[in-house]
């Protein structure tokens, strides 16, 4: 999408009669984002724009859905929603950078302290959105900004134009299931499913932050700098190495707890409920075992800030949908750029640092040998999940009966790797 207004034009617009337009900064989905400030207070602020005669208006959808999460944990707040002149208006809190620009900045790999730090407060914002009946459908390094100041330590997550309502809000009844979908959200971190074409539930969120994971661990993921004529056929050439990449060779050479992780994620069904308190405690467990402390001082936090660096939500250049150039940081060689770290955790507001407290402990710990189907050790009486040796995914265990209940779909990985998408799409629900 072109950018709706000049800088010179935008310095000069007033929105709500409170608010002063600035320079643009990024793009949403659906929409340019611009810095801002309230005339009043001479508080910054992030304005969110779209013209109003756009062919697919979002941003009173999205509105409406920052409000139903509004005050929520990493839910940045709206100020103001209106339209003035040619364009839909909406003032949000101006947050940090993305996780995808600090990426950048720490020569585009994180270590594994910064990752698990990272993966228990991106699934609890992914529980807060399921909590509310929505699914997000873009989960992507791009849609995750740190916080500002004593929040530095925060990461939030926005860009909801893309989002949609999994289970009616009176009826509690999930969303039906259905197939030849187009591909949803941006094609690197689609889940298998969304790339065969069927209706996204809150298991795609889940496999798309596994993806976002590896990315954070590896660098890059094998199916990124695939070449094609056209955007449709580098989404077939994306989708086919990703259903050909075995997560045993995804997650080659990093702690099982990932393979686990992916491996759940891929054994879901449609309208099952994620079990967030086991995936966070996965992760918990391998935190506490590697003897990393709970300090919230990230990979970035070692480099020095640059004072008054603007945040930046850019776009990625495989989204599906309308496109922005995404903005190219000043100095790739240098490792500050748009970073703002936390000056001194005495800043950081205690009392909310919940992220890994009062979490009870999950009896699995990382193996150094494991096979295809053995990928996690069989867990206690008091633990949900253990393995079946016959299958490739975690078993449910209720552990107030006696009773065991296990899934009748085939094991996941053994229709997933080395096939097509046609003879995927037979075993596909």
């Amino acid at each position: 999408m072109l950018s709706v207004l000049d800088d010179q034009r935008a310095t000069e617009m007033m929105i709500g009669n409170e608010y002063q337009l600035g320079r643009k900064i990024g793009s949403g989905s659906f929409g340019d984002i611009h810095v801002g400030k309230n005339i009043y207070t001479e508080k910054q602020v992030a304005i969110k724009l779209e013209p109003i005669n756009t062919r697919y208006p979002k941003l009173h959808t999205e509105f409406l859905v920052y409000n139903k999460l509004t005050k929520l944990r990493g839910i940045p707040a709206v100020k103001w929603f209106g339209s003035e002149g040619k364009y839909n208006f909406m003032v949000m809190d101006l947050l940090g950078p993305s996780l995808e620009d600090l990426f950048n900045s720490c020569f585009r790999r994180f270590s594994l302290k910064t990752v698990l730090l990272l993966a228990d407060q991106l699934l609890d914002r992914i529980e807060i959105i399921h909590s509310k009946n929505l699914i997000h459908r873009d989960i992507k390094p791009d849609n995750f900004l740190m916080g500002w100041g004593k929040r530095g330590y925060m990461v939030y997550i926005i860009d909801f134009g893309l989002s949609k309502t999994y289970c009616d809000n009176v009826t509690n009844e999930h969303i039906v299931y259905r197939e030849n979908k187009n591909l949803i959200g941006t094609a690197r971190y689609a889940s298998i499913n969304n790339h065969l074409g069927i209706e996204q539930s809150r298991r795609d969120d889940l496999e798309s932050l596994g993806y976002m994971l590896m990315y954070f661990l590896r660098g890059s993921l094998p199916w990124q700098g695939l070449r094609a004529q056209t955007r449709q056929q580098k989404y077939e050439r994306i989708s086919e190495k990703k259903i050909n990449t075995p997560f045993e060779v995804l997650c080659q050479g990093y702690p099982n707890e990932f393979l686990s992780y992916l491996l759940y994620c891929r054994s879901m069904k449609f309208t099952e409920t994620p079990d967030f308190t086991y995936l966070r405690q996965l992760f918990k467990q391998l935190f506490d075992f590697k003897g990393f402390d709970y300090d919230y001082i990230f990979d970035w936090t070692k480099f020095k800030s640059e004072e008054n660096s603007a945040p930046y939500s850019g776009s990625d250049d495989e989204k599906y949908g309308l496109h922005q150039d995404r903005r190219v940081m000043q100095d790739r060689s240098s490792p500050v750029n748009y970073v703002v770290p936390l000056n001194s955790l005495a800043q950081a507001d205690q009392s909310s640092l919940k992220d890994f407290t009062n979490l009870p402990k999950v009896p699995l710990v990382p193996m150094d040998n494991y096979s295809r189907y053995d990928v996690m050790q069989p867990l206690q009486s008091r633990s949900r999940y253990s393995v079946d040796p016959g299958s490739a995914r975690p078993v449910r265990t209720q552990t107030r009966r006696s009773t065991m209940v296990t899934s009748d779909s085939p094991p996941v990985t053994q229709h997933l790797q080395t096939k097509s998408v046609s003879e995927i799409r037979r075993h596909r629900h």
